[in-house]
């Protein structure tokens, strides 16, 4: 029998005496349960042939962990969407997997169904079972009326404890070693995003402190370093997903209980060795867990497995020590073009008080670069970066005649505020992040404060909140286009309030007002909002109730870093004059992509390849946030082109998302035989003819890519190839 996943520190991570106040509640009307996450702002509807009477139920009933479930009779349940089924038998045998237009049948007994919903929902059963989909939903038949349990896991995951360091780097290693505490499982399947659990905070203090129940897993894996930031701060992630401890040595290596030993000062570099330690043992384990409680036909594992001399069902069941060994003797060349996109390089400049982000680093399984060069006030680097429209263009400050564009600014003589600026170098992630002094071009600014601010975000009733406030009449333009995008899903409650020429006072209401998101369309300068009878100092707020924000007015970055200081979780801000038309055209590809769950980091990276205004904005804090669930399981886009012979070649993207990050799988909706992919970044491409194609665009509505330009499914003309 297989052994159910816990979590040691308490269920879905959350801080000792917490509730996550998930909650399953009738749909209005009472034919159905909502699952609703007051947290992260996601629900799921199960839609029943009459009304119920729920009552609640034991959460460990489930092979997996649940925050809450409830009981009830029924003879069907209606999932609003096409949902990924996983069927396991009382064993905990996996049985099967469906996805679109699924027909599978299963004869009468006890059933215990994972459905991969925007809430992580499971259902268990004794009755027959069959589980069909079309196009847009699937639907769970039982033949006949049983008893149904629904549990469901929040995704948000609340650290268990705070570990307390001084700044010494011996000190910081013993803190590093604890990250791993928060693994749920050393099996392969902590390659699964919700099975790895957030870290524990780390803070500065004068003395270690630890809480004494909070132990590293007993993974027989060491990692040796040199006593510097650098090296304890580039093998945090590692650290964290191996739940190796990290000792002092004098050539940084890894090595195991058996006696193996892994150079981690190669020719490549220390930064680079520890980058493909990582991508290539949890890639590996994402190949090994296909042996145990996810059996799916898996798209790399089919690529490699010829390359790599691993026994996978063997190692399955190894110690995770003998499995880094197994892992680590391939050469990294055999495997590194299957590899998925890495979400996330994040770089950090090695100094005592950026230790307590490397929580939220490991949390995102980032590549950590340390960078040598120091921010500075270089004109020339500020010039190229975020000037360059301006010199093809001769926009008339504060607007004039019909026809003429403007600039958001109050005044084009007003100097730029003093900033440093720092341009990381590339890599090959999907998105990157600077952590540490300047202001990054080409990345997004981190801040602790955001992080900390998203972690212990409150629960929130009601409908998904936008406020969009337009303090320039002649602004209109891109006020009309968000109102019209924003809440346009029909199966998500949104709750729109556009607001007009607010004086200071109104604006500060509506900052402090909770909402999901803020959309500011107006002046901002140096002494912060314009509003009908002054300005508005950000800097003056000590509390704001938005959780993300787009201010969409020139030179924005200052205003909002105040805000992010006062409590909000992530934004996009300006750092120049942008022009208006310019500024309509970003805010409203923005707007579209956020209101599709995109993630603000990937909205912002999707808009700038689409247009070069794009590169004149910059997220701020946690660019990891979303502000609405996504449509289907993942963030995803297409990019087309039309062959010689009339087919489509569709190259299919996806994006990772708090719920759906690193190490999850996804089956794109395609002809043929589809397998399973690793998501993130490219996941293959598919060659269709036109009505497949039409069929695939009409199933869910996403950015399209069509001669670099951006499009969207529902309004995509084939006009265009």
């Amino acid at each position: 029998m297989m052994e159910r996943f816990e979590n040691p520190e308490g269920r879905s991570g959350e801080t000792p005496g917490t509730h996550l106040e998930l909650s399953l509640e009738p749909v209005p009307g009472g034919d159905g349960i909502l699952v609703t996450d007051p947290i992260e702002r996601h629900q799921f509807a199960l839609s029943t042939p009459s009304v119920l009477a729920p009552e609640p139920a034991d959460p460990d009933a489930f092979w997996f962990p649940a925050d809450a479930a409830v009981r009830f009779r029924t003879d069907r349940l209606d999932l609003g969407s096409v949902v990924s089924v996983c069927v396991r038998d009382d064993e905990g045998r996996m049985l099967g997997q469906t996805e679109h237009y699924a027909s599978e049948s299963f004869p009468r007994a006890t059933y215990s169904l994972e459905l991969f919903a925007p809430v992580k929902t499971y259902v268990r059963v004794t009755a027959p079972l069959t589980i069909s989909s079309d196009a847009e939903r699937t639907t769970l038949s039982f033949g006949e009326e049983a008893e149904v349990l629904v549990g469901a896991r929040s995704h948000h995951e609340r650290p268990a404890a705070t570990i307390t360091t001084p700044d010494d780097p011996r000190s910081m290693m013993r803190a590093v070693s604890l990250l791993g505490s928060a693994l749920k499982t050393t099996s392969p399947e902590r390659s699964y995003p919700t099975l790895r659990g957030h870290p524990p905070l780390i803070e500065r203090g004068d003395a270690f402190r630890a809480p004494p129940t909070m132990t590293a897993p007993e993974t027989g894996v060491t990692l040796e370093l040199p006593a510097t930031y650098r090296h304890v701060y580039v093998a945090a992630p590692l650290a964290y997903y191996l739940g190796a401890t990290v000792v002092e040595g004098e050539t940084p290596r890894l090595r195991t209980e058996n006696g193996f030993t892994y150079d981690l000062d190669t020719a490549a570099g220390y930064e680079r060795a520890v980058e493909r330690a990582l991508k290539q043992t949890f890639f590996l384990d994402c190949l090994t867990r296909t042996e145990g409680y996810y059996q799916v036909d898996l798209h790399e594992r089919r690529a490699v497995e010829e390359r790599v001399d691993l026994d996978f069902a063997d190692l399955y069941g190894r110690s995770l020590a003998e499995r880094v060994e197994a892992y680590l003797r391939v050469p990294y060349d055999a495997v590194a073009d299957h590899i998925p996109e890495w979400k996330l390089t994040t770089h950090v400049t090695p100094t005592a008080d950026n230790v307590e982000l490397l929580p939220f680093v490991a949390n995102d399984l980032a590549v950590v670069r340390t960078p040598r060069a120091k921010p500075t006030a270089s004109s020339e680097t500020q010039a190229a970066a975020v000037g360059a429209f301006l010199r093809s263009s001769s926009p008339v400050a504060g607007g004039g005649a019909s026809g003429e564009d403007f600039t958001r600014s109050a005044s084009r003589t007003t100097p730029l505020p003093e900033r440093t600026y720092v341009q990381p170098e590339e890599t090959d992630s999907l998105e990157q992040a600077w952590v540490g002094e300047g202001t990054p071009v080409g990345a997004s600014k981190a801040s602790l404060q955001a992080y900390r601010n998203r972690l212990y975000r409150s629960p929130t009733e009601g409908d998904i909140g936008i406020t969009v406030v337009c303090n320039d009449p002649k602004m209109a333009d891109e006020r009309e286009d968000v109102e019209t995008v924003y809440g346009s899903r029909d199966a998500l409650p949104f709750d729109v309030q556009v607001q007009y020429e607010l004086t200071r006072e109104e604006l500060r209401d509506a900052l402090a007002s909770e909402t999901d998101f803020f959309h500011y369309i107006g002046h901002i300068d140096d002494g912060g909002f314009h509003c009908s009878d002054g300005t508005l100092d950000a800097a003056t707020l000590s509390e704001v109730g938005t959780d993300a924000f787009l201010l969409n007015a020139c030179r924005s970055y200052e205003q909002g870093m105040h805000l992010i200081d006062a409590g909000a979780i992530a934004g996009i801000v300006t750092l120049d004059d942008v022009v208006n038309s310019n500024a309509v055209e970003v805010g409203s590809m923005l707007a579209r992509l956020l209101n599709r769950g995109f993630p603000i980091r990937t909205s912002l990276n999707l808009v700038s390849k689409d247009s070069i205004i794009g590169s004149d904005y910059l997220v701020i804090g946690d660019g990891g946030h979303p502000i609405a669930q996504v449509q289907a399981a993942f963030p995803n886009s297409v990019e087309i082109e039309k062959m010689a012979d009339n087919s489509f070649e569709v190259e299919f993207h996806t994006y990772p998302a708090a719920e759906f990050g690193m190490g999850s799988m996804v089956q794109p909706f395609m002809p043929g035989d589809v397998p399973y992919y690793l998501s993130s970044g490219i996941a293959d491409v598919f060659y269709l003819t036109e009505t497949e194609l039409q069929e695939f665009l009409d199933m869910e509505t996403i950015p399209v890519v069509v001669n670099d330009s951006l499009y969207w499914s529902d309004d995509l003309s084939f006009d265009l190839f």
